[in-house]
């Protein structure tokens, strides 16, 4: 047989094996069938997927002999050897036969519900927030009478355990999940140290709290995320109790390499995208900008409405202070006055307003910390998740395709040189050399080609995350809105009792005297 892949070449096997898989609708196989049956070949994930660029899809199905040309490549590189098409031709001997397991288990593959596309992430904004709930608390650490360093209490409520964390711990496992998942949102981490010139707006210890803050956003973000949650990196950070957990996060991401190794999509990513890829992405990409912005500028509104309402707080206080002061003035009152003035007993009742206002200003610090955890955290929390897209999408276009660019001209000058080597008497070995250097960036682009795809793969379902969390907006305005409600029921109490005890004192003539200035 002079390796031409028929109906009529291949062994009864073969035959056998499309019979078992094939739709009952028509004569073809689903992609997500055949993608079942490759799993089932303990084939590296990269094999699987040369196996898997090799065959021909439409529409989401393989043809017959589709089939019998992936079953052959299939028993091809079992024996270890680099599946291609030109093996098929060269091969002179009956297609061997692959090993797939128990045959009787082949036809669960068809039998099992055909699930929707891979690349639709159904996730809803609840579901994602019920995956994990991270706490993270300051502990600080003394060396003697100074402070040298934080720790942090990572508390998990989905693995139920608290480890210690430091910031270089952080920084390592950021580091880390770059490299496993470069293709998909990773939120930025808070800086270490205060920048030169915060440092006059902002004290040392309100910077440790905001990074505090910052560190708890990003390892919620990353606990929720549907593809980081369950990976062994995230659980090494988030259970690992040992001293040596940069180590041990080191040595897991080692085993496991990047996402791309690992994903049974990769390799099928392109037949999953739709043909308008582009711009549905240059679409959601500007109006996912464009939110950004706008929710930046609620950020920024939202954070002086809370600094607002601190400040108000501090003023109630100093201005019951000064009422107390003024009531503890025991100067004694002018004869030319003591006949009429009523001041010496208004001077007394002033001292005791000082509880209400101290009252008032405690009611406006609680209003401004509601605003401040309920509202500015959200939407903080949000806004880190739109800055990881945007960086992802710089990364995208930056790091993939800026490399599969640069492969390509590679392979064009190699392939230049090649003609002139041909053209030009050279020593056989220097062409030799050459030949096998143009067959190995003949294998770097496609692999180029493949992580692009699914680069773009995975930059649709990030899409759809930010999307998904898009109803976390009727959460901040929920806590927008009932941060004001209790404030002002809780201030309107105060400042209720306050006017009845000042009837009391004053009299109600005195509280409802006509103005003193003209409107």
């Amino acid at each position: 047989m002079a390796g031409e892949l028929n109906e009529g070449s291949v062994p009864p096997y073969y035959r056998e094996v499309y019979e078992a898989i094939r739709s009952k609708i028509d004569e073809r196989v689903q992609v997500e069938v055949f993608q079942r049956l490759l799993s089932r070949t303990d084939l590296p994930s990269a094999v699987q997927g040369q196996i898997a660029e090799h065959v021909d899809y439409t529409d989401g199905f393989l043809s017959k002999l589709s089939l019998y040309k992936a079953l052959a490549l299939i028993a091809l590189a079992q024996q270890g050897k680099q599946p291609s098409p030109k093996l098929l031709e060269n091969c002179i001997q009956e297609f061997p036969k692959p090993q797939l397991g128990e045959f009787k288990d082949l036809q669960t593959l068809r039998m099992q519900p055909t699930q929707e596309s891979p690349l639709t992430v159904s996730q809803t904004l609840g579901k994602l927030l019920a995956r994990d709930t991270v706490q993270v608390e300051l502990i600080p650490e003394k060396k003697g009478l100074f402070l040298k360093h934080v720790e942090y209490q990572i508390t998990s409520q989905h693995f139920k355990i608290s480890v210690y964390r430091r910031y270089s711990d952080f920084d390592v496992f950021h580091e880390l999940l770059l490299q496993r998942f470069a293709y998909r949102m990773v939120p930025a981490l808070p800086p270490k140290r205060m920048l030169k010139g915060v440092l006059a707006s902002m004290s040392e210890r309100d910077f440790i709290e905001g990074r505090r803050r910052a560190l708890g956003r990003f390892i919620n973000l990353v606990a929720r995320h549907p593809f980081f949650s369950e990976d062994e990196l995230v659980k090494t950070f988030l259970t690992f109790n040992g001293s040596d957990v940069q180590v041990k996060m080191r040595d897991a991401c080692k085993k496991m390499g990047d996402e791309f190794m690992t994903n049974t999509m990769a390799s099928l990513a392109k037949e999953y995208l739709p043909a308008d890829i582009q711009a549905q992405f240059s679409s959601s990409r500007e109006l996912i900008r464009n939110i950004h912005n706008s929710f930046h500028k609620l950020r920024d509104r939202a954070e002086k409405m809370a600094e607002r309402s601190k400040e108000n707080a501090t003023d109630l206080l100093m201005f019951g202070r000064e009422l107390s002061t003024l009531g503890s003035d025991g100067s004694p009152i002018p004869s030319l006055a003591s006949s009429q003035s009523t001041w010496g007993i208004l001077r007394q009742s002033l001292k005791g307003l000082s509880v209400e206002f101290a009252l008032l200003a405690d009611k406006g610090a609680q209003q401004g910390r509601r605003e401040e955890d309920d509202v500015v955290e959200k939407l903080n929390l949000f806004l880190d998740l739109l800055q990881s897209y945007r960086d992802l999408c710089e990364r995208h276009e930056k790091g993939v395709l800026h490399e599969h660019q640069r492969a390509l001209q590679k392979y064009g000058m190699m392939k230049r040189q090649m003609m002139s080597a041909t053209v030009q008497p050279k020593e056989q070995v220097s062409v030799e050399q050459l030949e096998s250097r143009i067959v190995q960036q003949e294998n770097a682009i496609q692999t180029m080609e493949l992580r692009n795809y699914f680069s773009l793969f995975c930059l649709h379902q990030e899409t759809q995350l930010i999307f998904t969390y898009l109803p976390i907006t009727s959460h901040i305005l929920g806590a927008f809105v009932n941060s004001q409600v209790q404030g002002h029921q809780e201030m309107g109490a105060v400042w209720n009792d306050l006017q009845q005890k000042l009837g009391c004192l004053f009299g109600v003539d005195e509280m409802q005297s006509p103005p003193l200035t003209p409107k």
